[in-house]
């Protein structure tokens, strides 16, 4: 900060004068200079190594002091080297680390001990250079504390005619004044610099505070005359109103204070070790005694116990005269210091400060609005609890703030809810009485959390109190040997993990549990072979063995299990896992996996024939095998793949449940992936149950096709729709092809239902395999199409599958026209796809173009199914059916609306067929607005020019579906927008042209189609004087706030061309959307809004019913107002626009304020009709 020049001088002046240590007495001045301060010093270099003088700051070093080097000498200085070395503060000491600090400290007790007065105003300095002030402090002796006149002159002002703030306080026995610029809060101070340097500033300030407190413990610090000084300085200025004094002096309080704590711990430890010396000199024998020695050791612990009195009396009264005041202080981060050093206090000296008149401060912080206040306190508390000696003075605290505690897990910071967790778990180690059952309930719960830290940090909590503490008794491990004991413990465990699995009623989510537990249970739940041998124990064998319910859910775990080794703890979902494993961790994972796929590969094979029966069970179970590492499934192995293979087998003969047929068809793709000696097996095996599965529903066909008509009984039929489910399911992830399944079951599709068609079930998976097949092909058409005619067979097929889709688009059943729907909106976004990418060298796919019926039947499709009822958005179908059938309904709809999306993203269909789902994009918005909104932005990237026209043809397709239902008179249309809901469309279109200058063509041409959709053809009588869509300017007029003022201009005169030939008197109401129009245009050019120009002067002979147009004139900031008489626009100007007057109006610059403004410039303004009809006799509203 920048010093008083005179102030300074005189300062410098006193002290080239100053002969002797009487004259400290008199006023003095510290100068704080540029180079001296935090921000110049954050710009040296820490390692630059600067020599500290000796002796003080403020007296000059006389010759007959010279021989005081030791500091230069300790801060990296020989003794005999004579040279000239580099003067330091002590602010600047900081920058050269610890040792240099210990030296130049050291140097500083020594100039202290000769003249403490000058030295003591180097310390002040140096606090008030570390608070970022820049300023002059000055300072006087104070002969009396209680001298009323003195603490009169205690103050804090400003003078803002110097610009200058002043703050006086006592420091006892200095009056100190410090100066400094108004501006200091603006500037940062080097507490709070962002960056290294903030944080390195604060280690070595607190740094210093505690090497000064070391250095002087066994010194000055009981001179009753430095610590009273520091403190009474501390104390004012940690409660000045300037943030910068306020923080760092509040810091450096507090540090002293906890340095000072380590003295009373050391006094008391010296305390006790006299103590005991002293009672061993009692007990000994009269001969042995020696009284001299005996009073030296009591008067030497009356000393310490002195002494430790007296800095005890110190940390009082910083306690009270700094902490109390300051750890409710409006600024976070002096609240956050003073809670973290508390914590400290209360555990490094626990019998001054660990009782419940400290700790309740603690209580009560954790409920400040801050998270880090709240996570300082946390953090201090598990320090306590973490020590066994101190918990029996927690005892009320934790009966007090329990509630709090458990409350604090749901934190909104995650980081406090982890911290909170890991506080209550070790509770719950240290306390078993402290957390009740109900407790323990909601605090397990938490592994399910989605933030991964705070349910791992609870899947401790369940370890360490359900599953850990489970063991056999003594006399059952004693009758047993060593491996059955361990088995035994390990079913226990099992056992109460299951239980509370089944007890948690509200989630089924087994991944997450595990997820939870696999850091602190890894032996628990990597034990395959007693995982695996619990669920293969027979039901005969001795004691109580697993339910049915919890066999199911070992095997869910069992996945979990083999999931997390395989992939690790990255799960959807559920956040703050790590993101990229290093090494060793991929290393242990692969080990993991490898043990696991040794295992696993051979009772697999017996859990699956166990467990054949249950459906879900063997669902489970047929997933493992997709986490096998593929190197283990080598050639020593093929005898446990084939057995694998072969209960896989007899499995998909049992059941046809859409679970068993993804998994083990997923399962099948994996182990088919790799070419080795075990993939070969699963191909060979999986060809057979294909090929197996095609000859039964070869003859199931032939014998139900006979002609035109579907002619098979129930059984029979479910036979053929239980072959066909087994099919879709291994068509979806494997090439069928050559099982040439497309002729094989087209048929079913051509057989009409009217003549005994196949029953919807069929038709649904009919539809989805033809769909698979087509797809399958259009993907390997780089491989397959080697000659043309293989391309022209597949355009047959894939129009043949069109054409019956969109005779399927009108079925009867919902399920067979959605699937219909889809299956021809996906094939044909693959053969636009194939299309873009084929290569011309080789033969690809032929092009094939959708009929426009197709189109539009499925145009149709959407609008009837997607966006169905008058308001989607509404939750009156809840009522009616159940939540999760409105939105799997939803879901549904969902997917519908995005394969027709893809057609227009894809080119497929016109652009121009987008308007229909761009109207619905507000009405439908939290349905639907997602996808609309990327289908606008995809289209804008394929051609912007089109883009932009289809959103003009959608608001146009709304207003005119509006125009023609009022002008019916009937019952308004539930499916028809009001005119509100159109205007609010249009302006969520415009919010979509962030560049202006990048859409700038796209904002003209939308302008330009909507005035010539007003105007065009437009024949002006006396029964029509406007054009019917006149109305639709207004619609209009929310893309003008789009257009560059260069374009304003043209659009301007644009519309002039059409308004010309047609006589208008826009002092008729029918005028208005007009008038609003012209409005919006102009006010782009004045960066103003349309209604600000809107006037309400149309008609002067009405009285005033508008109390608010006088209060906007009267209120207006306007550099240039006018007066009722100036407003005054003759009837000529209100008739008709001129085009030549509309350019002199445009062409004026909109920041320049004319002293007269012009009649002609308000000719616009005063002839445009206010839209809220409150019109106002004689004044025009006027906005600059």
């Amino acid at each position: 900060m920048i010093p008083d020049p005179t102030v300074a001088a005189a300062s410098r002046s006193s002290e080239q004068n100053r002969n002797s240590h009487d004259e400290a007495n008199s006023s003095g001045a510290v100068n704080h200079s540029e180079d001296e301060s935090g921000n110049e010093n954050r710009q040296k270099s820490v390692r630059r190594r600067k020599r500290p003088h000796e002796g003080s700051e403020n007296v000059k070093c006389k010759s007959a002091k010279a021989g005081r080097s030791s500091g230069v000498s300790r801060a990296g200085g020989s003794r005999g080297k004579q040279r000239q070395v580099e003067a330091v503060t002590l602010f600047e000491v900081i920058t050269m680390g610890r040792n240099a600090m210990q030296a130049v400290i050291d140097d500083w007790i020594e100039a202290y001990a000769t003249d403490r007065d000058s030295s003591l105003l180097d310390l002040i300095s140096f606090f008030i250079q570390c608070s970022g002030c820049k300023g002059v402090v000055t300072a006087e002796m104070c002969q009396s504390k209680e001298d009323s006149d003195v603490m009169s002159k205690m103050v804090e002002e400003l003078d803002e005619v110097a610009g200058l703030q002043y703050k006086k306080f006592l420091a006892f026995p200095w009056i100190l004044t410090v100066t400094w610029p108004m501006d200091t809060d603006s500037v940062e101070y080097p507490l709070i610099q962002s960056g290294p340097y903030g944080r390195w500033f604060h280690s070595e300030f607190c740094d210093f505070v505690s090497v000064l407190v070391a250095q002087c413990q066994h010194s000055v610090i009981f001179d009753s005359y430095l610590m009273n000084t520091l403190i009474s300085l501390l104390t004012e200025l940690s409660n000045s109103y300037v943030r910068a004094f306020r923080h760092t002096c509040a810091l450096a309080a507090v540090k002293l204070l906890s340095s000072l704590a380590g003295v009373a711990v050391s006094l008391s430890v010296s305390i006790e070790n006299s103590q005991k010396l002293y009672d061993v000199q009692k007990t000994k024998t009269m001969r042995q005694k020696s009284t001299l020695q005996q009073e030296r050791i009591q008067k030497k612990i009356t000393e310490l116990q002195e002494k430790r009195a007296e800095i005890e009396s110190m940390m009082d009264i910083i306690f009270k005269g700094v902490f109390l005041k300051r750890y409710r202080d409006v600024l976070p981060e002096i609240r956050s210091i003073c809670m973290e050093e508390l914590g400290l206090w209360m555990k490094l000296y626990s019998s001054a400060f660990l009782n419940d008149s400290y700790l309740k401060y603690m209580g009560w912080m954790m409920y400040d609005k801050i998270p880090d206040v709240r996570l300082k306190c946390i953090l201090g508390l598990q320090g306590l609890y973490g020590d066994p000696l101190l918990l029996p003075k927690l005892d009320l605290f934790t009966s007090r703030f329990k509630e709090r505690m458990i409350s604090m897990t749901l934190d909104k910071d995650n980081e406090v809810a982890v911290q909170t967790m890991k506080l209550l778990v070790l509770i719950s180690k240290t306390s078993d009485d402290v957390l009740s059952p109900e407790d323990y309930k909601q605090l397990l719960q938490f592994v399910y959390s989605s933030q991964r830290p705070l349910a791992a940090t609870a899947g401790e909590l369940l370890f360490s109190r359900l599953l850990n503490t489970v063991a056999p008794t003594a006399d059952t491990q004693d009758e047993m040997n060593e491996e059955e004991a361990h088995k035994q413990q390990m079913f226990a465990r099992l056992k109460a993990l299951l239980q509370f699995y089944q007890e948690s009623e509200l989630h089924k989510h087994v991944v997450y549990l595990v997820d939870s537990l696999w850091d602190c249970g890894g032996a628990l739940l990597k034990d395959w072979p007693t995982l695996t041998s619990v669920l293969l124990q027979d039901d005969s064998s001795h004691g109580p063995g697993l339910t049915q319910a919890e066999q199911a859910v070992l095997v869910e775990v069992l996945v979990a299990l083999v999931r997390q080794a395989s992939e690790g703890p990255a799960l959807a979902g559920r956040s703050g896992a790590k993101k990229v494993m290093s090494a060793r961790e991929k290393k242990v994972l692969t080990d993991d996996c490898a043990k696991l796929t040794d295992h696993l590969l051979m009772v697999l094979p017996n859990l699956l024939s166990k467990f054949s029966s249950s459906c879900d069970i063997v669902a489970s179970l047929m997933k493992i095998p997709q986490y096998f590492l593929p190197e283990c499934l080598e050639a020593e192995n093929t005898q446990a793949v084939s057995s694998l293979m072969a209960e896989m087998g007899a499995v998909l003969e049992l059941h046809s449940g859409p679970a068993v047929l993804e998994a083990a068809a997923r399962t099948y793709l994996s182990l088919c992936g790799e070419e080795t000696a075990g993939c070969s097996m699963a191909q060979a095996a999986r060809d057979s149950l294909v090929q197996r599965w095609v000859d039964q529903l070869t003859a199931l066909l032939g014998d139900s096709l006979e002609g035109d008509s579907f002619s098979a009984d129930e059984e029979k039929t479910e036979e053929i729709l239980t072959t066909l489910k087994k099919l879709r399911a291994f068509h979806n992830c494997h090439d069928l092809c050559r099982w040439n399944l497309f002729e094989l079951l087209s048929p079913l599709l051509s057989v009409e239902s009217s003549q005994g068609g196949a029953p919807p079930q069929v038709l649904l998976e009919v539809l989805q395999c033809l769909c698979y097949s087509m797809l399958w092909s259009l993907n390997m058409s780089g491989e397959t199409l080697t000659s043309r005619d293989k391309a022209v067979a597949q355009r047959l097929q894939l129009r043949l599958l069109c054409e019956r889709g969109h005779h399927f688009l009108s079925h009867s059943d919902v399920s067979v026209r959605q699937q219909a729907f889809l299956g021809v909106c996906d094939v044909l976004t693959a053969h636009s796809y194939q299309l873009h990418v084929w290569d011309p060298t080789s033969f690809g796919p032929l092009l094939y173009t959708p009929s426009p019926k197709l189109q539009r039947a499925l145009l149709t499709f959407v609008c009837m199914h997607v966006f169905v009822g008058p308001d989607c958005d509404s939750q009156s179908s809840v009522s009616e059916n159940s939540e999760v059938e409105r939105l799997e309904d939803l879901h549904k709809r969902r997917n519908l609306l995005a394969a027709f999306c893809k057609l227009i993203v894809h080119g497929v269909l016109e652009m121009s067929m987008a308007a229909e789902v761009f109207m619905y994009y507000m009405k439908y918005y939290n349905d639907f607005g997602d996808i609309i909104k990327e289908t606008m932005y995809r289209t804008r990237q394929m051609d912007k020019i089109e883009s932009a026209r289809t959103l003009v043809l959608s608001l146009q397709q709304l207003f005119v579906q509006l125009k023609r239902e009022q002008e019916s008179g009937g019952r308004a249309h539930p499916g028809v927008q009001t005119f509100t809901s159109i205007k609010e469309l249009a302006r969520r279109f415009a919010l979509t042209f962030g560049d202006l200058v990048k859409f700038r063509e796209c904002v003209v041409m939308i302008h330009r189609n909507g005035i010539e959709f007003v105007f065009q053809e437009f024949s002006q009588t006396p029964d029509t004087p406007t054009p019917p869509y006149l109305s639709y300017l207004t619609i209009l007029s929310e893309f003008s706030s789009k257009l560059l003022k260069p374009d304003k201009k043209t659009v301007f005169s644009y519309l002039q061309k059409h308004t010309a030939e047609h006589i208008i008197d826009l002092r008729e109401e029918c005028w208005q959307p007009l008038i609003y129009y012209r409005a919006s245009l102009l006010a782009v050019a004045e960066g103003e809004d349309a209604v600000s120009y809107v006037s309400s002067d149309r008609k002067p002979y009405q009285p005033n019913r508008s109390p608010f147009s006088k209060q906007k004139l009267e209120g207006s900031k306007s550099p240039c107002p006018f007066s009722p008489a100036d407003s005054k626009v003759s009837k000529a100007h209100r008739s008709s626009f001129s085009p030549s007057h509309q350019e002199k109006t445009t062409d004026m610059d909109p920041f320049s304020v004319p002293v007269d403004p012009p009649a002609h410039r308000l000719s616009i303004e005063a002839s445009v009709l206010n839209t809220g009809n409150e019109a106002d006799d004689d004044t025009v509203e006027i906005e600059l």
